[in-house]
């Protein structure tokens, strides 16, 4: 029996920051729900994906920007370590896969190359 911890996240970019050999990108997913008065209403969850592929990494560094609607699938990874004593526990967001599902509303292409940029998903394995 194969054990599975993965993740789907839908959303939208919020910041995408490039270190060396990963990047970081900030996804707002909108969750709904019905408040005490039974009235729709939605809630932010902020989350941050690692991604360590080159050719992810690459694809979101040339097309990616704030605001873009997203879809980003991975694995999920506890991690602790030690802070002063106490033990800190987390939890890592390792993406497999990123794609650009709609560019920001009101984000013009500023170039042909952006204006072409590929819709479908950006599929890298890191090794």
């Amino acid at each position: 029996m194969m054990n599975i911890a993965e993740f789907t996240i839908l959303g939208r970019v919020g910041k995408i920051k490039p270190f060396d050999g990963k990047t970081n990108v900030t996804i707002c997913a909108n969750y709904s729900f019905r408040n005490r008065e039974g009235e729709r209403d939605s809630a932010a969850h902020w989350n941050e994906v690692t991604i360590f592929a080159d050719a992810t990494r690459d694809y979101i560094a040339k097309y990616a920007k704030e605001g873009d609607l997203v879809i980003a699938r991975g694995r999920i990874k506890q991690t602790s370590f030690t802070r002063n004593g106490s033990t800190v526990y987390g939890v890592d967001l390792l993406a497999d896969e990123f794609s650009i599902l709609a560019p920001k509303a009101d984000r013009a292409a500023t170039t042909p190359a952006e204006a072409e940029a590929p819709k479908a998903r950006s599929k890298a394995r890191a090794k």
